[in-house]
């Protein structure tokens, strides 16, 4: 038993060194947009606190809008608000752990890296959307903490710019109100499940993620967070965006089917490999077609192909 753990033990290691040299040379080639996803994702989330702030000092509160989700759906009370964000963790703590399962698992299909670049960008795009629906028009936030009565509901004026700047994070941000068209919380859920039924190879985890993303729907709405109208409108606009850039992204290569590394982009080294090998065919007189490869000879300084013989012309005095 002891002998079987350890030769697995050793099986796993390995596996996960080659896994990280490859995701390493992948990290080499895409580093620049993977950098640029993670700076404006990072840089995205403060400025989404900071632009969440700023609706906050313009949010008005006032009576709670006439919504079809508040009549169908009874309230959960602040004191059941946690059941909401307690699904939005484990879809965003499953995800994250699933793209990192290639450095265990045999069987893989996907680039970590890759994967990541992709997710980045629908991620940013979305949350700029968002941004710009909320500061369009604000709506009186149907929370506890948004409605008439509550200290939180709005904010004194600044003192200076750098009180707004900070944020006052975390409680600024958990205690916003006045962003709720769209959903945040759906833009991730959304982004996450589409992602892996496109690139999951478990079709009942599809149909339970899927499952996960709908009961997250109502439990948004029930527990008074958003209107109705925001998570509808997070799950065309998120669906939208996902689908015209993934036609503008390159695709993922395929890993299951074991031709991935022909669809990975060469390295430098690998394309100065490849140059001067073509280089040196040509020297040898073929292009590196198999079609090509045919016996040359040389006479009177022309070429042969194929076993020709070349009559040369010859003069003579008085012909």
């Amino acid at each position: 038993m002891t002998l079987y753990i350890g030769r697995e033990a050793s099986k796993l290691w390995k596996r996960i060194c080659a896994e990280t040299t490859t995701e390493l040379n992948l990290l080499l080639e895409n580093w620049k947009y993977l950098l640029a996803g993670l700076f404006f994702q990072v840089t995205k989330l403060y400025i989404h606190g900071l632009a969440a702030r700023g609706v906050h000092y313009l949010h008005q509160p006032g009576p709670t809008l006439q919504d079809v989700g508040f009549f169908l759906l009874p309230e959960l009370g602040p004191d059941k608000a946690y059941i909401s964000e307690t699904v939005f963790t484990f879809v965003f703590l499953s995800f994250v752990l699933w793209t990192f399962h290639p450095f265990i698992f045999k069987a893989k299909k996907i680039y970590t890296v890759l994967l990541w670049c992709r997710v980045l960008a629908f991620l940013v795009a979305s949350q700029i959307l968002r941004i710009l629906t909320f500061y369009s028009t604000q709506l009186p936030g149907p929370n506890y903490h948004c409605r008439e009565g509550s200290k939180l509901a709005t904010l004194p004026r600044p003192d200076s710019v750098f009180e707004v700047l900070l944020i006052n994070f975390p409680r600024g941000v958990i205690y916003g109100c006045g962003d709720l068209i769209f959903s945040s919380h759906m833009i991730f859920t959304l982004v996450f499940v589409r992602t892996y039924h496109k690139y999951g190879t478990r079709r009942c985890i599809k149909q339970f993620a899927w499952l996960i993303a709908v009961a997250q729907s109502f439990l948004i709405v029930a527990s008074r967070k958003h209107y109705t109208v925001d998570v509808v409108v997070a799950w065309y606009t998120v669906n939208l965006v996902v689908f015209f850039i993934d036609k503008k992204l390159q695709e993922l290569p395929d890993r299951s089917n074991g031709t991935a590394s022909l669809l990975l982009p060469l390295s430098t080294k690998d394309k100065d490999s490849k140059t001067k090998e073509e280089n040196l065919k040509l020297l040898n007189g073929n292009s590196g077609d198999p079609a090509d490869w045919r016996q040359r000879t040389q006479v009177n300084g022309k070429t042969l192909e194929d076993g020709n013989t070349v009559h040369a012309e010859t003069t003579t005095n008085g012909a």
